[in-house]
């Protein structure tokens, strides 16, 4: 059940990353804190795992070093977030420049609520 959770994180991850060019730090780092339990260094280094990139690698050996990201859980991530970037960004280009500014400025107002009123 976890691979599911993790590969629908990243089609959400990726969708977002297609429709608003974010991804790792908005949502998938909150979502694995939130659905998955993950503490905060972890989802931190498992979303370096998921975003692996030139500008990442630096970071992840770091969390890896110390126990801090999970790669088999940031593969299931990436997979589902190359599908959800595809799927974003086909639906992006289609949407009027004022929908998709308004919608990204109201995913972000949200998600900053939830995160400042959290426990």
């Amino acid at each position: 059940m976890q691979v599911v959770l993790l590969i629908l994180g990243g089609l959400v991850a990726g969708a977002c990353g297609g429709l608003f060019g974010i991804g790792g730090g908005v949502v998938i780092v909150p979502f694995l804190v939130l659905a998955l339990g993950y503490s905060q260094h972890k989802a931190q280094g498992t979303s370096l795992v998921a975003l692996l990139a030139p500008v990442g690698i630096l970071g992840l050996i770091e969390y890896y070093k110390r126990g801090e990201a999970d790669l088999k859980s940031g593969a299931f991530v990436a997979l589902g977030f190359v599908v959800g970037a595809w799927g974003g960004s086909k639906t992006a280009v289609q949407l009027p420049e004022e929908a998709m500014r308004r919608t990204f400025a109201g995913f972000l107002v949200l998600l900053g609520l939830y995160l400042f009123f959290q426990k």
